[in-house]
């Protein structure tokens, strides 16, 4: 009797350490395409072909062409891919087929594709459809399928939803494809509040034109945008909202009302005042009503940013004699210097993740985008002899960084990696860009 239950007792553990051995190999394999610790040291080459028309009608072919370009551009932005030419496929899934049955694997395998995108589009009475296979040649796997319908003006945005699909599988984490970017745009004429999509299309001013406009913040919900406008002569905090384009006067106290920033849950900002003296960093509420002090000390305080759990805050201080970065633990008031190297660093901005901060440092003579990790405080330099580099800002994913540039001669936007490679110009704008802060995404 014993022996048969020690029997049956070693049966059900062996069987439960095969199932749990099977869930974990399972869940490795969904995001084992890319390293999210190192996710740029080697891109995963991935083919796109053009996407199959599913009817004889012209615009079906031509919106094919043109969604399964867009979806390779949007995949090609994030760093993490290299697209294979199509002059290299060995068949044409636009002719064949887009199923897995109608797919030879091999094919795809002997180009070194590791991952294929087909696509299926339908278009009838103004009624667009279109379906999005991601597979893994290797395995003869189907990855992610998805369908999706709406009017035929809207090709980009079933694209860049299936873009955000195709990072969800592969990384685990949600994409930045339905994110936007504002930033100050102009020159000696005026400045104003611009915002862009992630990649620089659909730009749109929503600020008119004032002498200075400085340090535009998102709001999480994506409604308003904050930022600081000198009117008079004097700073003072507005926010606009992003759809009405209403401009409302926030916070005008006396002295300066500058580095506007809200809080991760939206209930309130963080901005530096001078009301009582000192440039200091105060909390306010939605309403720009002086909730409680933040800082405290001889030298000024500026430029605040939260953790995502709101727990956490970095600011700039010149208290030790240069401008550094400082952490607050906001429940028990302790600050700690988290940056020694250089002797001008500022502008910095808290990563998603919550373990790394970007900021601009002077070394040597030049401005630079560094990242120092919020536990052992080792910074890493991010750009080197390409003009000045400042005002990071990470995307909502933490994948990649928005900052402005002098390398072709005015300030302009570029964007990196996290890692600091694949820089190049975000938009084609004869104005002067500066000051950007990439938005929190609107989900799926």
């Amino acid at each position: 009797m014993k022996k048969s239950f020690r029997f049956f007792f070693k049966t059900i553990v062996c069987a439960w350490i095969l199932v749990l051995a099977a869930i974990c190999q399972t869940s490795a394999a969904d995001y084992d395409y890319i390293n999210i610790s190192e996710p740029f040291s080697q891109k995963v080459p991935i083919a796109v072909p053009v996407f199959k028309s599913m009817s004889v009608a012209p615009e079906e072919e031509e919106i094919a062409r043109d969604a399964a370009g867009q979806l390779a551009e949007a995949l090609a932005y994030t760093g993490y891919f290299k697209l294979i030419d199509h002059g290299a496929f060995l068949e044409q899934p636009a002719e064949k087929g887009v199923t897995m049955e109608a797919l030879n694997f091999k094919n795809w395998r002997d180009i070194g594709a590791e991952l294929l995108i087909t696509g299926g589009v339908r278009y009838e009475a103004g009624v667009l459809q279109m379906e999005f296979r991601l597979f893994d040649p290797f395995r003869s796997e189907l990855l992610v399928g998805k369908r999706y319908t709406s009017p035929a003006d809207d090709t980009r945005q079933m694209v860049l939803r299936f873009a955000d699909q195709v990072i969800a599988r592969l990384t685990g984490r949600q994409g930045l494809f339905d994110s936007r970017i504002a930033f100050v745009g102009g020159d000696s004429d005026g400045k104003a509040v611009y915002t862009c999509d992630f990649d620089g299309r659909n730009l749109r001013r929503l600020t008119k034109p004032q002498p200075i406009v400085v340090g535009p913040a998102w709001h999480p919900d994506l409604g308003s945008i904050a930022y600081t406008a000198y009117t008079d002569d004097r700073p003072e905090i507005y926010t606009v909202d992003t759809s009405s384009q209403e401009v409302t006067k926030l916070a005008a106290f006396e002295g300066i009302n500058i580095t506007p920033v809200w809080l991760p849950d939206g209930s309130g900002l963080a901005a530096t005042l001078a009301f009582e003296g000192d440039e200091e960093i105060y909390l306010l509420t939605r309403e720009g009503k002086v909730d409680k002090r933040l800082t405290k000390s001889w030298g000024v305080d500026v430029s605040p940013s939260f953790s995502p759990d709101g727990k956490k805050m970095v600011f700039v201080s010149s208290r030790s004699g240069s401008p550094q970065l400082y952490v607050k633990e906001i429940s028990s008031g302790r600050i700690r210097r988290l940056t020694y190297e250089g002797r001008y660093n500022t502008q910095p901005d808290w990563s998603p993740d919550g373990d790394r901060i970007v900021y601009s440092g002077m070394k040597d003579g030049s401005i630079d985008i560094y990242v120092v990790d919020v536990n052992t405080g080792e910074a890493s330099r991010l750009t080197r002899q390409a003009g000045d580099n400042e005002a990071p800002s990470w995307s909502p994913d933490g994948s990649m960084i928005v900052f402005s540039s002098t390398r072709t001669g005015s300030s302009v936007l570029f964007v990196m990696t996290a890692s600091g490679t694949d820089q190049r110009m975000l938009l084609d704008m004869d104005a002067k860009q500066q000051l950007p802060d990439w938005s929190p995404a609107k989900g799926n």
